[in-house]
């Protein structure tokens, strides 16, 4: 057969392939009319060769005409079932790599895939002949066939599976019934860095990295035990100690009965493929200059946190911080004075931020804050304030001193928007607006809230002033004993008095203090003037018990024992006469900070009581390990008493677990002798309250513990 003739029949399979019906037989039509000839002589001519092995003879068409009994044993096809259909329909797939091979390769044997009768798929080796009539010309096409299984014994497939595995680059494992290691690859060494002599005998273990929780763990060894075949990515580790990622498949081999002999993984180090996946991700979510989340990231963050704060119904805010004078810097100094100009302001920015809080920047000059969980609203711009504060100052670069100008725009969840992209854009548009007052300042998008942030900051302004010019004083509320009705102590409490509004209620400064770091400066004039007060009684001879000094969680730091040792010092102070009381929030930063804090100041002789029991968090497996020595019931559980039943409930379990713990009792907010009853029965020690008495000044506190005033227990 000719290059053209067979190139011909070639385009004819594929265009009946391709067409099929009328198309089809017309195309065959057409080839028919120019090869019926040597068709003609073709057609009953029984195949030369082994009358055994298989043999195919097609017309030049493509069409069988010819089935020996070789043929019928493979395929499974009797004569009468194959001759006058097309040689396609025993092709494993849709091709016609047969002709193609002996076309373009010029070779007549090769291997092909192929479809029994049953549906079952094989390798076969095939060797393609061209029988011509008399005249020389091409009459058919000659198939001659056999199974390449068959021709491979128990031995060879044994040397080619095993040769197969040791030669594979992906590492292989296998462990026994016991799921000790029995074999292993050279791949398995190279990725591994474990011998064949090291790893055999030895568990899976030795690969353990440590990262994986216990019920994922689990999940791999339930394959391994025959759970079903397992895929996916588990973290190793190498003989080196190197963490690695590897890409796992695991399954079990069984014997005739069903039993597991035999678990196999197949693995392979994707450590370049994280490597690179890693990179694009970095790429496409951080700014390449300062390393911070891009706009993308920042979106994607956000639009996740506003899911958890719709759930938690809390308030979230995010700042637009534009920075001018920027491009002043690179036009004069350069881009390399720029860029690390930029990078400064991210570092410094940072690290005035909470760990959950997110930076980004959103281009050259812009950065942007997002503040996904506050307590309030107004929260914001006391931030946006700290962070404009900290800009103001000059940044030192090589040889230069550099400054900026810096305004921020705040937008608010929910009431601003309840989608990030808007949020941002929100920001965005408020920061505009301050850069156009030029006052270096900060908007919020909502005139109400400007109008909430410029009250915010007047009164934090007008606090500053008034601890600097001796506007705070304390007041002092008698504690009496409900065993003998006397005064056994007192709390100390904090009052604003202010020279236009009169006496400002602790509930309005004392939040505003805390969110802006001033409950610092006021805690330690607190300490200071207590120990004061109490230094002056003692001058004038006046024996007062313990006085309660509140703490903030913000001053319960590491120094708090030595500040309140140097100020018992200064006035000549014993532990004995102060109470320190702390709140059920300051738990919540982990007992391993706090206790050794308490245990210290225990250790100096100064009491602790704890505030507000019950309002907040209580872990009372941490609280026998707290070295207090007082619990007081908030008022919130005594206003109810002694007709609500929760009320009592709850106040009768606090007291019979603070007598299990050896705790003294002091009931807060008792304002009615049925209340001071009911938790006198109760066991309770001490109550605080205007049954008693109101917070008073220090002069007439003084005068209650000269005449000795005592509760009338009835």
């Amino acid at each position: 057969m000719d290059e053209s003739t067979l190139r011909r029949w070639l385009d004819l399979c594929r265009q009946a392939r391709r067409e099929g019906g009328a198309a089809r037989a017309d195309a065959l039509a057409r080839l028919e009319a120019e090869l019926a000839e040597a068709e003609a002589h073709a057609q009953g001519d029984a195949p030369d060769g082994d009358a055994d092995g298989p043999v195919i003879v097609m017309d030049l068409a493509g069409y069988i005409t010819a089935w020996n009994e070789g043929a019928e044993r493979l395929f499974g096809y009797e004569a009468a079932e194959a001759i006058g259909q097309h040689v396609l329909f025993l092709y494993a797939d849709d091709d016609g790599e047969v002709a193609e091979l002996f076309l373009e390769q010029g070779s007549s044997l090769m291997e092909v895939r192929r479809r029994k009768k049953s549906g079952e798929i094989f390798w076969a080796s095939l060797a393609l002949s061209v029988d011509t009539d008399d005249s020389g010309s091409p009459a058919a096409l000659v198939a001659r066939m056999s199974e390449i299984t068959e021709r491979l014994s128990e031995q060879d497939k044994f040397r080619l599976h095993a040769r197969i595995i040791e030669d594979s680059d992906q590492g292989i494992l296998i462990t026994d019934a016991d799921e000790r290691i029995v074999s292993v690859n050279t791949a398995f060494t190279r990725i591994t860095g474990y011998s064949a002599a090291e790893a055999i005998g030895q568990t899976p273990d030795i690969l353990r990295s440590g990262r994986h929780s216990a019920d994922f763990r689990a999940e791999v060894r339930a394959a391994m035990r025959g759970s079903g075949p397992w895929q996916g990515e588990i973290y190793g580790r190498r003989k080196n100690g190197e963490i690695f990622p590897q890409s796992v498949t695991i399954s079990v081999v069984r014997d005739d009965l069903g039993r597991i002999t035999h678990a196999f993984s197949i693995f392979s180090d994707i450590s370049v493929y994280k490597e690179a996946e890693a990179r694009v991700q970095r790429m496409a979510n951080y700014d390449s200059l300062t390393g911070l989340p891009n706009r993308t990231l920042l979106t994607q963050l956000v639009g996740h946190a506003l899911n958890v704060a719709r759930r938690n119904q809390v308030h979230g805010a995010l700042l637009v911080i534009s920075i001018q004078r920027l491009e002043q810097v690179v036009d004069t100094l350069g881009t390399e004075v720029g860029d690390e100009l930029v990078c400064d302001i991210g570092r410094r920015l940072k690290r005035l931020l909470r760990e959950e809080d997110v930076l980004a920047r959103i281009d050259n000059g812009r950065f942007a804050v997002a503040l996904l969980d506050i307590q309030k609203r107004e929260h914001a711009g006391t931030v946006a304030r700290k962070l404009l504060g900290a800009l103001a100052a000059p940044f030192s670069i090589g040889l230069h001193d550099l400054r900026v100008d810096a305004v921020a725009g705040i937008s608010v969840y929910p009431e601003d928007a309840l989608d990030a992209a808007s949020l941002l854009r929100f920001a965005d548009t408020a920061a505009g607006r301050a850069r156009q007052e030029g006052d270096g300042g900060y908007l919020f998008f909502s005139a109400e809230m400007n109008r909430r942030a410029k009250e915010h900051l007047r009164m934090e302004s007008e606090l500053r002033r008034g601890l600097a010019q001796g506007q705070l004083l304390l007041h002092y509320q008698p504690k009496a004993s409900l065993r003998s009705g006397r005064i056994v102590g007192a709390e100390a409490l904090l009052r604003w008095r202010h020279p236009l509004h009169g006496m400002v209620p602790p509930g309005q400064f004392i939040p505003l203090a805390e969110e802006t770091g001033l409950i610092l400066d006021i805690g330690a004039w607190v300490l200071e003037e207590a120990c004061r007060q109490i230094a002056h009684w003692q001058e004038r001879g006046l024996k007062v018990p313990p006085i309660a000094i509140n703490l903030s969680s913000r001053q319960f730091d590491h120094h708090l024992p030595m500040r309140v040792q140097a100020v018992l010092d200064q006035y000549g102070l014993g532990p004995e006469r102060i109470r320190l009381e702390i709140t059920e929030t300051l738990l919540v930063r982990g007992p391993e900070q706090v206790i050794p804090i308490m245990n210290e100041l225990a250790a100096m002789g100064v009491g602790l009581a704890l505030d507000d029991f019950g309002t907040g968090y209580s872990s009372l497996a941490y609280l026998k390990k707290f070295p207090i020595s007082t619990l007081k019931i908030d008022r919130t559980f005594v206003v109810g008493l002694p007709g609500e039943q929760n009320d009592c409930a709850i106040a009768r379990a606090i007291v019979t677990m603070a007598q299990q713990l050896r705790q003294e009792i002091v009931a807060e907010g008792v304002e009615t002798a049925e209340q001071m009853a009911f938790l006198r029965g109760l066991g309770c020690d001490q109550l605080q309250g205007y049954l008693f008495s109101p917070p008073v000044a220090a002069d007439a506190f003084a005068q209650m513990v000269i005449e000795d005033k005592r509760l009338a227990l009835g």
